[in-house]
């Protein structure tokens, strides 16, 4: 398989403090997981040979957007599943919106609303103008933002390419799930093969 390495992205879908830092929305109502809480870590290998090769890092930004006096739009669905939400939580540019320090930079930062980071978003636009044409997916959550995002990619002809152990849920047998329904839609690959990739190994 052809692979240029400079029209290539890690796309890392919603690695935000909000949702993994201790101090964040998700942290304070006691919302995690050791799996996705491991996801920088294993990450980061791949974001430092994407960088050495020339390629470019994509951060998506769940964001909620605040109208009058600062509260949030949170959709019905939304705020059944996550009560806790509020002002303040996921704003835009703020440090709980942000991705986590140890990704730090993004190339490119996309804020997103809904679980696809395509949906009413710049991403299109940002993708075609910086000529990429090969997405590697990670991040949270499996299900959610990363098949919706892989799902959308797939369907405007990215060849996409979700990194099994790059992505995490909040359930093993979610994610896992998730991942076998992906395998309809593009490539899924391990992270040290993703590097090797990219090392032209």
């Amino acid at each position: 398989m052809f692979f240029d390495p400079e029209t290539t992205a890690v796309l890392i879908v919603d690695l935000q403090n909000d949702f993994l830092d201790p101090k964040g929305a998700y942290g304070r109502a006691g919302q995690t997981s050791p799996e996705i809480a491991a996801l920088p870590s294993r990450i980061l290998p791949l974001l430092n040979a994407i960088r050495e090769a020339g390629g470019w890092i994509i951060s998506t930004q769940f964001t909620l957007v605040p109208g009058k006096n600062g509260e949030p739009f949170i959709s019905h669905h939304l705020k059944k599943l996550r009560p806790f939400l509020g002002k303040g939580d996921f704003s835009p540019a703020s440090w709980g919106n942000s991705l986590v320090d140890s990704l730090q930079p993004a190339d490119i930062t996309v804020e997103k609303i809904a679980y696809s980071a395509f949906y009413q978003t710049r991403m299109e636009y940002s993708l075609s103008k910086a000529g990429i044409k090969t997405l590697f997916v990670c991040g949270i959550v499996t299900n959610g933002g990363v098949a919706s995002t892989v799902r959308d990619a797939h369907v405007r002809d990215f060849h996409t390419i979700t990194l099994e152990d790059g992505c995490a849920a909040f359930s093993k047998d979610t994610h896992d799930l998730a991942i076998q329904s992906l395998k309809t839609v593009g490539e899924v690959m391990k992270i040290a093969d993703a590097i090797s990739l990219i090392n032209g190994n």
